[in-house]
């Protein structure tokens, strides 16, 4: 290993006569990363692992109870324009952010990259656990999520099935879409990429299979009733605190903002084709779950019998109702099902490779191992493996307390939320100060390293004030959003309903902490330098 110094990592500018090929990987090698997986995704594959790990049209149906119970109807569709158009901002930032430099590590990365030297180190660190814990706890989520949707499932068509529900029924199939995800993850990156792009189109089929029977089929309410009626549910003093507490129910189905960037490393023309996937993905997931909450709230009748004749997920009853056969609803159910099970798919492969490169620069106890890429493959299996195994433990709770397992997994916002915050801040900091200097077009014969170059940009921003603009707004909607992750659903608060997103926040920053004074700091010096001009002369000559 080389030096670990970030000023010569962003900076070094190649150029010459090289293919599409070894222009990514020498884009990678500028940041100071040696080119070690396998790139097999286009933009068609990666837009369809960003749609359908933000599986937004889905996320409504499954998740609409948390915007319903904080706001009421117009609650959670005016929530949901609010979440979308600071999910935008969020992507376009984080757009800006990968054109620089598109590798797996992304946001501590990027946070070592802009921070003052003298807390580069410490706050890289911290982003990185802050996204790590993240990513972990939505693979735990989305399992969960999955799991729980085929019983309620199996409760829509046998409904005698509640006399006898259990939440290790829960967990084993918990278990069971885990290794599926695991399966398709582990033997070679193109069935990934193969299966990404398949999903996609079922995707947006599964949209339509879904909305028309409803709207055709239904009887729909009045106007009013779904954009001017409001509840408070959760006894909060006013409304305004109720809506921004149930804006969380709406933020769920846009979390993995990220998911695309941490496979950087497997994209051809990464610096390009993320920032278009990434905001391809969030219009075209933006507008299709617009769409359902819309015709959702025109359709969905009575709640309190919806909830009473199906607890569990109660859209299934709704759907039942508005086709008014249980083998339509379970039709769809089990096509949204199918869906969810390609999500926790996505969201395990973006878990595993934040594992590899937090380990690759030596973050993470048995980094050793973890780093570890199966030359037949192309793929960092034992990180694979490790975030698996980690999600069947962590289901283990839910045997004991639904409760407790839900609040291990609403770690998911305030992890990612807080580790954009810090990359978002930096970067406002730096354009701010005017600390990124423009792209540059390389040019024929360009090779040397220079450390004085500085920081540029990559070959996609947004342009003048309304980049700054954007990057300000970025900041306050992530802080926002932040907030009120921590906050109950209800005001009076029990050990059932409690959020403990405080709880598990703490409790892994303070592992954290105690691994990076104890050990870490000996060892993670940020993100390592492992090229030099040489590696970069032999690949401009291939």
């Amino acid at each position: 290993m080389s030096t670990n110094s970030h000023e010569l990592a962003v900076s070094t500018h190649v150029s010459g006569p090289t293919s599409s090929r070894s222009r990514d990987d020498l884009d990678l090698i500028r940041l100071g990363k040696k080119p070690e997986l396998r790139r097999n995704f286009g933009f068609l594959a990666i837009l369809g692992f960003s749609c359908t790990v933000l599986v937004t049209w889905e996320g409504i149906l499954v998740l609409f109870l948390l915007a319903y119970q904080n706001g009421g109807p117009s609650g959670a569709i005016y929530g949901y324009i609010v979440v979308w158009a600071g999910t935008l901002s969020i992507f376009a930032t984080l757009s800006e952010l990968v054109s620089m430099a598109p590798t797996s590590g992304g946001q501590y990365y990027w946070v070592s990259m802009l921070s003052p030297p003298g807390a580069r180190k410490f706050l890289s660190y911290t982003t990185a656990w802050l996204a790590l814990t993240g990513w972990q706890s939505t693979v735990a989520s989305a399992a969960y999520l999955t799991g729980t949707l085929i019983q309620g499932l199996i409760l829509l068509t046998h409904p005698d099935y509640i006399n006898t529900i259990q939440n290790w029924h829960g967990t084993l199939l918990f278990w069971g879409i885990i290794l599926f995800a695991f399966a398709i993850n582990s033997p070679v990156g193109r069935v990934l990429a193969r299966f990404e792009g398949i999903v996609l189109v079922i995707h947006i089929l599964g949209f339509f299979a879904t909305i028309l029977p409803l709207v055709l089929l239904g009887q729909p309410t009045s106007s009013t009733a779904v954009w001017d009626t409001w509840l408070n549910l959760g006894g909060w003093p006013t409304q305004g605190l109720s809506f921004s507490i149930g804006v969380l129910g709406n933020a769920f189905s846009f979390l993995g903002a990220d998911a695309a960037i941490h496979m950087s490393e497997e994209i051809r023309n990464a610096a390009l084709v993320l920032p278009r996937s990434l905001l391809t993905g969030v219009m075209l997931n933006g507008t299709l779950g617009f769409a359902m909450i819309v015709a959702f709230l025109y359709y969905i009748g009575d709640v309190e019998q919806a909830l009473e004749e199906n607890p569990l997920y109660p859209f299934m009853a709704v759907l039942q109702r508005g086709t008014n056969s249980t083998a339509g609803a379970a039709t769809i159910s089990a096509l949204i099902i199918v869906l969810s099970a390609s999500t926790t798919t996505g969201v395990l492969a973006a878990a595993s490779r934040m594992y590899w490169a937090f380990a690759r620069d030596r973050g993470l106890p048995a980094w050793r191992f973890l780093k570890k890429v199966d030359p037949k493959t192309g793929i960092p299996f034992n990180s694979v493996l490790v975030t698996t195994v980690i999600s069947i433990i962590l289901a283990l709770i839910n045997i004991g307390e639904a409760a407790a397992f839900t609040g291990t997994i609403s770690i998911s916002i305030s992890g990612l939320f807080a580790s954009y915050l810090i990359a978002s801040s930096l970067l406002l900091y730096r354009r701010l100060t005017k600390g990124i200097r423009p792209h540059r077009i390389l040019e024929e014969g360009d090779n040397e390293v220079n450390a004085q170059l500085g920081l540029r940009w990559g070959p996609w921003k947004l342009p003048g004030m309304f980049g700054v603009v954007n990057n300000m707004f970025t900041c306050f909607f992530l802080i926002y959003i932040l907030f009120f992750s921590f906050w109950p659903t209800n005001s009076a608060v029990t050990p059932q309903n409690m959020n403990w997103a405080v709880l598990v926040t703490v409790v892994v920053l303070s592992f954290s902490m105690l691994y990076y004074f104890l050990w870490a700091r000996h060892v993670f010096k940020g993100p390592i330098i492992e090229t030099s001009e040489r590696d970069i002369l032999g690949l401009v000559g291939k």
